[in-house]
């Protein structure tokens, strides 16, 4: 049979670009608590209705089969949970409007919802006995509330109209159980939370209010079931969150900033236990390195946790009697991510990745650990030859060691020379691994495919790199980040096979932000994308939903020292940009609120440099629709196209 596809199409090596939105990705694995399955998320693009939608899928651990859990077509079910007999799995779902709790047996058959909460379920957890479900939602409008916006209309009194995050139980004992509230009041919003192994207790964070700003504020609690009064167990400055309890309930460890309110944004957080009764202070876990622990659980064996190491992510236990640090998944090329572990803590699944491989669901035993595939979402690139991707390090300014991911062709040829084009990560606590990944904002494997390199640099403030490298860009935002960028780019033009009159840069977040500093700051690059990034540190302060981020980082107000947030803002250099450059935006984003991209816009207007303004209609800071995702995608090919490959046809079609 003669195809009948376009010869472009037929002698493509990568994915379209439409293709790659629509690559399915795995997340959440949860293995039985008896080992036998384990529960992960399949997240595709549905085209028709412009969502990406999540399903829960279940594999077989002994026979490898594989099977569609859920199947909503026009809804998501995320978030499994095994019960703690391994008979039933919990999710949510929004299938009824709300995300709800349904419960479903992992030999198939129709999900039951447990709950019908308003405003619908934040998170949950079994009981340990199975028993009980705990949950947090939020409260809903109160009727006073309500009468205000009867009588005068809609408005919000900024800090002051909060709606609390409560917790909450069901039981599973009696049918048609109605939830059972465990907190209330507006001078707490709840955080994580988890049982205690007697299934009495709840330990759990909260801030004073759900405000992002209030991060700072979250303290440790546990509540008795049958009282049903919060304890304050740790109140230290600095947030203290993720509780987890002992196997004999007697105590509680926690992640803390220890006391510190005022850099935990870059910081080492720290592993911290306490009596659960509160008879004794919290004593602080010594740990090996300088690890970035997020706590995973406490079995026998020890407090889990996990960390990132340069480019991988890793796990770990530590034993409280011995007080030794053992590395689990001691796989220096390869990550291990979102891990969950069997009662007994013999058996753990995990997110699997490494250098040129997708991210596919693994298992693996713990004292002997070998990672075992379990899925097959790397099938989606049978079709296809990828680029290549490897670590490669060099100098900064002032000395520090980067470290970043060269893609290169498959054919790449030393003796000549190629565009670059640097892809810069957000965060910045970021880091950009050499894992093949399906393409999102920036069409890289159609840009090696044109005859480009690209280069993913982790910049200062990257994690993964240890503490001091996380501090370098403490009040050396933008101008150490550039000094990381253009060393890089240098160190390729020194090697002989960049074409330093072809260099672009693009980046999303702190990466737009990045890119925006090179806009106005570089003649160096041809052309720059700036995805919701900032340009000015004065405009963004005022308008950002995490204030704090900012006075860390800055280590002041604008008030009290407007010349650090001059040094670092884009727009301070703008009587310098030269660069051709263009800006994308969600019209509701309040992590980067748009004022940031007009300001960029109207001051590259107004100096003539060539500038397109591409707003996101109903979106905040990510854009989380496939079509719009897809527009994304094609603006930036069309826009390098032209000003790095000289290619106007490509931009005629798409950015107009």
């Amino acid at each position: 049979m003669v195809s009948l596809l376009p010869l472009a199409l037929l002698l493509s090596q990568v994915p379209t670009l439409e293709q790659s939105i629509a690559m399915k990705s795995a997340g959440d694995p949860q293995i039985s608590p008896d080992g036998r399955f384990v529960a992960y998320t399949v997240t595709s693009a549905d085209w028709k209705d412009n969502e990406f939608r999540t399903q829960i899928h279940l594999v077989n651990t002994t026979t490898g089969e594989d099977i569609a859990l859920t199947a909503s077509p026009k809804k998501s079910s995320t978030s499994p949970e095994w019960s703690p007999d391994s008979k039933r799995l919990a999710f949510l779902s929004d299938r009824e409007g709300k995300n709800q709790i349904y419960l479903i047996a992992p030999t198939g058959g129709e999900a039951t919802a447990i709950t019908s909460v308003e405003t619908g379920v934040s998170a949950f957890h079994w009981s340990p006995d199975g028993k009980r479900i705990a949950f947090t939602s939020t409260d809903p409008e109160s009727p006073e509330r309500k009468k205000r916006k009867e009588k005068y209309g809609d408005f919000e009194l900024v800090q002051k109209d909060y709606a609390m995050v409560h917790l909450w139980t069901i039981s599973l004992d009696t049918p048609d159980a109605k939830p059972e509230r465990l907190t209330q009041g507006a001078n707490l919003s709840v955080g994580g939370f988890q049982w205690s192994p007697d299934s009495k207790q709840i330990a759990f964070s909260a801030t004073r209010d759900p405000d992002l700003s209030s991060s700072h504020t979250a303290d440790i609690y546990t509540l008795a079931l049958d009282k049903k009064e919060p304890k304050p167990l740790v109140t230290a400055k600095g947030p203290d969150t993720n509780p987890i309890w002992s196997p004999d309930g007697t105590r509680i460890a926690y992640q803390t900033a220890n006391g510190d309110d005022s850099s935990f944004f870059y910081s080492t957080p720290s592993i911290a236990i306490v009596p659960a009764n509160g008879s004794a202070p919290a004593t602080l876990v010594t740990l090996t390195g300088d690890e970035m622990p997020s706590l995973i659980e406490w079995n026998r064996l020890g407090i889990w946790f996990a960390s990132p190491m340069r480019t991988t992510q890793q796990i770990f236990v530590y034993e409280p009697v011995s007080k030794k640090v053992a590395l689990i998944s001691n796989q220096p090329n390869a990550s291990a991510g979102r891990p969950s572990i069997t009662t007994d803590g013999t058996r753990l699944a995990f997110l699997c990745g490494g250098a040129n491989k997708y991210t596919e669901v693994c298992t693996s035993t713990t004292n002997t650990f070998a990672a075992k595939v379990v899925t097959k979402l790397s099938d989606q690139w049978k079709d296809f030859k990828p680029a290549t991707r490897e670590l490669v390090r060099w100098k900064s300014k002032d000395g520090a060691e980067i470290e970043g991911v060269l893609i290169k062709p498959r054919d790449f040829n030393p003796a000549k020379k190629y565009p670059l084009l640097v892809v810069i990560h957000g965060g910045p606590r970021g880091t950009d691994r050499p894992d093949l990944t399906a393409d999102r904002y920036y069409p890289i494997e159609k840009f090696i495919e044109k005859g480009a390199l690209v280069l993913r640099p982790n910049y200062r403030g990257s994690e993964g790199y240890g503490a001091k490298f996380r501090a370098l860009n403490v009040r050396n935002l933008g101008v150490g980040d550039y000094d990381d960028v253009i060393t890089g780019v240098d160190h390729l033009i020194a090697a002989g096979y960049v074409d330093k009159d072809r260099v672009g840069a693009m980046g999303w977040s702190q990466g737009g932000y990045i890119s925006a500093f090179i806009t106005c700051f570089s003649d160096r690059f041809q052309a720059v994308s700036v995805g919701a990034g900032i340009s000015d540190w004065m405009t963004y302060y005022v308008n950002t939903d995490i204030h704090p981020f900012t006075r860390q980082y800055l280590k002041a107000t604008p008030w009290e020292d407007p010349e650090i947030y001059r040094k670092t803002s884009p727009i301070t250099y703008v009587k310098n940009a030269k660069t051709p450059t263009l800006i994308q935006h969600g019209e509701l984003d309040k992590r980067v609120p748009i004022p940031n991209a007009y300001e960029l816009y109207q001051a590259l207007q107004d100096k003539g440099v060539p500038v397109q303004l591409s707003v996101f209609k109903g979106f905040g800071h990510g854009i989380n629709k496939p079509k719009q995702a897809l527009a994304v995608l094609e603006q930036n090919y069309a826009f390098f196209s032209e000003w790095i490959w000289k290619d106007k046809e490509v931009a005629k079609t798409t950015l107009e």
